[in-house]
């Protein structure tokens, strides 16, 4: 396809309520969302790294900014027969995976618009519903948080995750684990600790979690695989999983036993097959992350949950857990318990209402 016209837009997502984990509290969700044109077709994506660079060193400004200034004036009316061809175009730009999945991602929802066919069967989907589970972040009380989880189990979910942060940390699970001692947990620690904190992780594996999502620091591999070596609960790698050189290094040492992959975080829908690849073939079972995106990147993150090594229940969310109003008119529903169901339309359903993009945005 030639690439015509790629429009920019720095928009602001209000939650209903504040999301809260170990490196702070957001009340809003900041993104940056890219319509990619091509004749008479049109494809969108959004990459949601966060307003500040809390979760990773990008930012949503920043990868605004980088994208409106670099990336799509080097694209615009390039001729892209791929998505590892667009990546190679980018190739001499270090790091910022958010930002380079703005554009890439785009380029495949347009190119699956093209061929008139829905994004999941081209990338090699086998299945067109998924498994999700339910996140509560740190609660105002723990009445709170008991009340969340009974209702996530009521409603059919098969998982719950816990953001675990110091604080709200042992003595949370300890009560979590007295009122369901046999429902299926983990924790995501959000980088909050370090290896200095080994007899706290010997007594979370008497919790029987499922796994312990990212307990150390944003970037690191090798202080996982020691920490893994010294306790029983899985590891699950997320932010330290940021392209795929890090997951084959992660793979190579043993810094995990599963693998939460977010489009955004990784570069984009082609790096997050190649790293799901490599996972299956090491055994290694994988889930999709979320970032609480909108109905247009959690749809994204939907499509990839149908490759066949996304075994664990996924972090995509029906829209109103997040948003009193979504800002596409298809919104993300549960199909059944604990299920959603992706979408048969060429492309994606989910594209903004002009209206409320224009609402939410900044820039």
């Amino acid at each position: 396809m030639i690439i015509d016209s790629i429009e920019v837009y720095y928009v602001k997502h209000p939650l209903i309520s504040p999301w809260r984990t170990a490196y702070g509290e957001d009340a809003d969700i900041y993104s940056v969302m890219v319509r990619m044109d091509s004749g008479s077709y049109s494809g969108w994506s959004e990459s949601t790294p966060f307003y500040a660079p809390t979760y990773s060193p990008e930012f949503a400004a920043g990868v605004y900014w980088l994208v409106k200034e670099i990336f799509a004036p080097m694209l615009v009316s390039k001729e892209i027969s791929s998505a590892s061809e667009l990546l190679e175009h980018l190739k001499m730009f270090k790091g910022n995976p958010f930002a380079k999945a703005a554009v890439e991602i785009a380029w495949w929802t347009l190119e699956a618009k093209i061929q008139g066919r829905p994004l999941h069967q081209l990338i090699g989907g086998k299945r067109d519903e998924v498994e999700v589970g339910a996140d509560f972040g740190v609660a105002d009380s723990m009445d709170e948080l008991l009340g969340q989880i009974q209702g996530a189990i009521d409603a059919g979910f098969k998982r719950v995750k816990l953001k675990f942060r110091p604080g709200w940390d042992i003595d949370m699970l300890r009560e979590v684990r007295r009122h369901f001692p046999d429902f299926t947990f983990h924790i995501d620690c959000n980088s909050g600790y370090d290896l200095s904190d080994l007899p706290l992780f010997k007594e979370v594996d008497k919790f029987h979690l499922a796994m312990i999502e990212q307990p150390l620091f944003h970037t690191d591999l090798h202080d996982h695989a020691k920490l893994q070596a010294q306790i029983e609960t899985p590891i699950c790698l997320d932010e330290s999983c940021n392209s795929v050189r890090a997951a084959r290094i992660a793979l190579e040492i043993g810094a995990c036993r599963y693998m939460n992959i977010k489009p955004g975080r990784v570069g984009g829908l082609q790096n997050a097959i190649e790293i799901h690849n490599l996972c299956k073939d090491a055994g290694i079972p994988c889930w999709v992350g979320g970032m609480l995106e909108s109905s247009v990147g959690a749809g994204i993150c939907l499509e990839l949950a149908t490759l066949d090594n996304f075994v664990y229940p996924n972090d995509i969310f029906p829209s109103d857990r997040f948003y009193r109003e979504e800002i596409s008119e298809q919104k993300l529903e549960l199909s059944g318990p604990g299920l959603i169901k992706a979408s048969n339309v060429p492309g994606i359903p989910y594209e903004p209402i002009p209206e409320r993009l224009e609402e939410r945005t900044i820039r």
